[in-house]
Parts: structure tokens; sequence; C-alpha cells
């Protein structure tokens, strides 16, 4: 901020061949005065003032004199402009640090339902890892290479398919290439049940949906996902909708963060 400050008076301020040429402009003499460091921002004289023909010295000091108050006052102006701009740095960077943080670190949710009760419920608030996939990069199809895949158990935040304002969040069940099915409260992967610690203790319900039936197998398409919420009685996911596409990851859920009785990390 102070080599903003300095470029701001350094446009503003007149050269100092051409200081006797405004001692008739309190505007420019200030600021002439100043940049060239013949007054502090107090309006003493410096010495370097003092340095000056005694003709330059008196023509000067008689006209910094007369307009002392307009000259104070031009100052405090300026003074003002530049702490104002100090504050919009200070804010914009802040906002611009937050938003690069937001778009490719992580981000912060609040749960809406209790579609992923008793893992998460109505009201906390969590930190989602956008790192773990790889961030979507902003107005593209693209993303940032990841340091992992998802995996079978993660908890997932991706754009739902079916309306691109909104975001959910649910567990991965299945990946591209996989077949699942929904049997007897148990998900069996291409057949086999899965032992998946973070799966195989929730009971699943099957539903009269497209993809929940029993007896139902499903293949889950190249580059999608099938997920389902923890609450299996009561959440709107895989077997009514179909399968999340990969471009429709934002991250990983990581911790809940708040309320205080409710943090923990997330399995």
């Amino acid at each position: 901020m102070i080599k903003l400050r300095i470029k701001i008076l350094k446009k503003l301020a007149v050269k100092e061949k051409h200081l006797l040429k405004v001692t008739n402009n309190p505007d420019a003499l200030w600021r002439t005065l100043v940049i060239n460091e013949y007054i502090d921002n107090d309006g003493i004289l410096q010495e370097k003032f003092f340095e000056l023909t005694n003709a330059s010295q008196l023509k000067i000091e008689e006209s910094f004199s007369a307009k002392k108050e307009k000259i104070f006052n031009i100052l405090k102006m300026s003074h003002t402009k530049l702490v104002v701009l100090e504050w919009v740095e200070s804010i914009l960077i802040a906002l611009l640090l937050a938003l690069f943080i937001r778009t490719f670190f992580i981000q912060a949710f609040k749960i809406p339902s209790g579609s992923m009760r008793m893992t998460l419920i109505e009201g906390d608030r969590l930190m989602v890892n956008k790192l773990r996939y790889g961030p979507h990069i902003p107005l593209t199809d693209k993303r940032l290479p990841g340091f992992t895949k998802p995996k079978r158990g993660d908890i997932i935040v991706f754009i739902f398919p079916e309306d691109p304002k909104r975001d959910f969040i649910k567990r991965l069940i299945a990946t591209g290439g996989e077949t699942v099915e929904i049997k007897d409260g148990h998900i069996y992967i291409n057949g086999v049940l899965s032992k998946e610690p973070r799966i195989k203790n929730i009971y699943y319900y099957n539903r009269n949906s497209s993809f929940g039936e029993a007896h139902q197998v499903v293949k889950v398409p190249p580059g999608n996902y099938f997920v389902l919420g923890d609450n299996s009685a009561s959440s709107l996911d895989s077997r009514f909708w179909g399968f999340v596409p990969e471009k429709n990851l934002i991250g990983r859920a990581e911790f809940i963060y708040w309320p205080l009785n409710r943090i923990r990390f997330l399995e």
C-alpha cells in the first residue's frame, strides 16, 4: 500500500523544477511540497526546504502560510482517500483470496435435510475438500488433476444432475463399469456382498423406482457414480434419478466444523 501511495503522489505532483510555478495553486503546491519532501504530513517545513535560495524560500513560505488552512484541508482529504484505498485494497485481496480458496481448495456446505442421518444431520456445517478429486476450472468443462480417485464409501458433494442449481451430498456406492444391487438391505457389487465398513452397517431399502427395485441389477455407465443416502428410508438418490457424472463432482466431505458438539472428521 505504501508503494501505491507513492505512485499516486508521484502521478499527482508536478516536477521539482517547476516548484515556483505552483505557488498560486494550493492543491499543486501541497502535492509538490510533500512529494519532494519540503514539508511532512503535518505541514511542517523540512530541512530540504531551507536549502532553497532565500528568494524562493520566501515566496513559497508566504504562499504556503497564506493558504495554509486550504492546504491542510487538501492534506486531510488526500489522507482520507488513501486510507479508503488501503481498506478497499485489503478487502479486494481478502475477497480474491477467499474466492481462490473456495474455487480450488475447500468449500463450506450446510446440510439442509435428513437424507444422511445419522452421519450428518440437519444444520451440520462441513468442509468439502476439492483438491482430493481435482477442482473444476471455472467457465470450462475441465478439472485439474486430483491426488486420488473417488472411492466406495466416500461422502461426496456433487451438482444434482436434474437441477444444476442444487448441490447434493450422498455416499458413493459404485463407480463406472460396476454393477450394483440392493438385496435384503445389503449392497452387492458385481454380484458380491460389499464388505466396505462404511456401507455394510447401513440398511438400504429397495424402492419401486427406476434404479432401486428388488432383484434389479444396475450397471453404472463409465465416468459415472451410483450414490445413496445413509438414511435410506428418506433419501432422494440414485435409486430414483440415476447416476452422477464425474464432471458433476465438487469434492469429498472431510469434517463437520459446526455446531461445536458435532465437530468431527468424516469417514
